[in-house]
């Protein structure tokens, strides 16, 4: 039986277009269905808010917030090799059920081009992971 919420949820995405298993989390009354009320608009809304992102802070929180709120988990890492711009980033939002494959593109493709524009904040990502510090 599904469950019936008290907030608009994301509506389904067409069959074989998406792995998000969202009727498998809507099924299960015990699941964490925090994921769900990123609904399309909240996504256009998100994204617009990591558009306007200026400072390494910012991106920290915006972090804290997925993770409090939608039980996301968003990961930004240095690659091995030299880091010249946001391509050497590796930025991946953690899978779970009912994360959509599209906000799992959309996302750090949005983070991406606010690093292009505040290299500043790749900076800060490399020295928080010691790649700037003394050999």
């Amino acid at each position: 039986m599904l469950q019936a919420f008290p907030f608009p949820i994301r509506t389904e995405c067409p069959p074989g277009a998406c792995v998000c298993q969202r009727e498998t989390l809507l099924a299960d009354a015990d699941s964490d269905t925090r994921i769900l009320r990123l609904t399309r608009e909240e996504e256009k809304k998100l994204l617009a808010h990591i558009d306007n992102i200026a400072t390494y802070e910012d991106l920290n929180k915006l972090a804290e917030r997925l993770h409090s709120h939608l039980g996301v988990v968003l990961h930004i890492t240095p690659s091995n090799n030299e880091v010249r711009s946001a391509r050497g980033l590796s930025i991946v939002l953690a899978e779970r059920p009912g994360l959509c494959r599209k906000t799992r593109q959309a996302v750090p493709t949005a983070i991406r081009r606010c690093l292009d524009r505040h290299p500043e904040i790749i900076y800060a990502i490399l020295d928080a992971h010691d790649l700037l510090g003394p050999d």
